[in-house]
């Protein structure tokens, strides 16, 4: 029997889901969803926009793609017309677009009752922790306009703990996997982890939530989508035939597990923080903000090192630092964080640091572009498919991604493992934080 060649990962869509047509073909439900609209059919409006930003999701393109723009702008319009269309409906109480319904039901009394027991040293201790990156995560907010009641977010997500690492991989006080991570510009190399970076990830989980929020129209179907992923959330309001933005709770039952359990979690942490003494809670006194100067350091040394020369704790350097896997500096330029009063200290010792040579890596990373066969990408790497299928688990080799993270066995790191700059929702294959 003839062996069916390989196809690049684009080509692996039919002719009907091209991205193109499939752009067409939301452009169109847009244009529908404007008519729906200007005769007061609201719902219908909703349900074209919805299945318009659906069709937009699956047109994946790269970063230099002549489409991109196009794809761009119709994510825009789609955001634009959602919000525009509630904002003609009469105001319901609470205003649930510029705040956050803080509804004491009893899903949310259940959590302040798991808060108070078995969770609540937990709790305290990361509220203590949180002291140390409020004031960063508040900066962020107010610069995107936000709910300044998103800074607890991670009390939920991590606990604060800026290294928190879940089963399915989510890293860092924000929880991002790492495809999310890099649609929204966050740097993963094997000197760097920017999902650990509490400034760099703060930065990408607010333009996350608030592209989620411009795209939902209320804050807590955007925790929900923030927890479990966009189409998650899409094909649940679908499926269920709701008004997904007014009536968030008719949703919840419906999500899974974790994530319905995620945003009830969160009203409650809010509402004990906002008022300890009612619900038995006395908050400890939250630790010192970070507080660092940055130098640009051009040459890789390990952290302790510069600790020793500086005379600081090599923990203080951690601390500032965790997004740096190894302790040690990479080998480009990089804006590292040091003691207040300690960069000019800084910029004479680091001449003088030996230099750190990294263990050879097992393997380095590769990102999928359109067009290219596990073939091309073993041949680049002069390595062979079976080895890359091995490391990766891969038994389809025709089942690859665009924008799919590959483990390659050899060393040294792969130029395409660097991220880009930050991405529109969809740009990258896989969903979800």
């Amino acid at each position: 029997m003839p062996v069916e060649p390989e196809r690049p990962a684009e080509d692996l869509l039919t002719e009907q889901e091209t991205p193109s047509v499939l752009l067409d073909e939301a452009l169109n439900l847009y244009q529908e969803a404007v008519s729906a609209w200007e005769k007061g059919e609201n719902d219908a409006a909703l349900k074209s926009l919805d299945e318009a930003y659906s069709l937009m999701l699956k047109a994946r393109l790269q970063p230099d793609s002549p489409l991109m723009q196009e794809k761009n702008d119709l994510r825009l319009l789609i955001a634009q017309r959602v919000q525009q269309i509630y904002a003609s409906r009469p105001v319901i109480a609470g205003d649930n677009h510029k705040t956050i319904p803080l509804d004491e039901n009893k899903d949310v009394l259940d959590e302040i009752a798991s808060f108070q027991k078995g969770e609540k040293k937990l709790f305290l201790e990361a509220y203590q922790r949180s002291g140390h990156y409020r004031e960063i995560i508040l900066d962020e907010l107010r610069r995107e306009g936000l709910p300044e009641e998103l800074s607890w977010l991670p009390m939920i997500e991590s606990w604060f703990k800026v290294k928190a690492l879940s089963p399915a991989r989510a890293l860092g006080p924000w929880q991002f996997i790492s495809s999310t991570g890099y649609r929204f510009g966050l740097r993963r190399d094997r000197y760097v982890d920017e999902r650990m970076d509490p400034v760099k990830s703060s930065r990408a989980a607010v333009k996350y939530l608030g592209e989620l929020h411009s795209f939902f129209g209320d804050w807590t179907t955007a925790l929900a989508a923030y927890n479990c992923g966009e189409a998650r959330v899409q094909n649940t309001i679908r499926t269920q035939r709701i008004n997904h933005l007014d009536n968030f709770w008719d949703l919840y039952r419906q999500l899974p597990v974790e994530t319905a359990r995620f945003v009830p979690r969160f009203i409650a942490a809010v509402l004990i923080i906002n008022n300890p003494e009612k619900y038995g809670f006395s908050l400890p006194a939250p630790f010192p903000p970070m507080q660092y100067e940055t130098v640009t350091v051009r040459m890789p040394f390990k952290l302790a090192s510069l600790a020793a020369r500086l005379g600081v704790d090599p923990a203080e350097m951690t601390f500032l630092n965790p997004e740096l896997r190894q302790e040690s500096t990479p080998n480009y330029d990089y804006p590292l964080r040091v003691p207040v009063g300690a960069a000019e200290r800084t910029t004479l010792a680091v001449n003088d640091l030996p230099k750190w040579i990294p263990p050879e890596s097992e393997y380095s990373w590769h990102y999928v572009k359109g067009g290219e066969t596990l073939g091309a990408i073993a041949r680049r790497y002069r390595t062979s498919v079976a080895a890359i299928q091995r490391l990766n688990g891969i038994r389809n080799p025709r089942a690859l991604r665009i924008g799919q993270r590959l483990k390659i066995p050899g060393r040294g790191l792969a130029a395409s493992s660097l991220p880009p700059s930050a991405r529109t929702p969809g740009s990258v294959a896989a969903a979800g934080k």
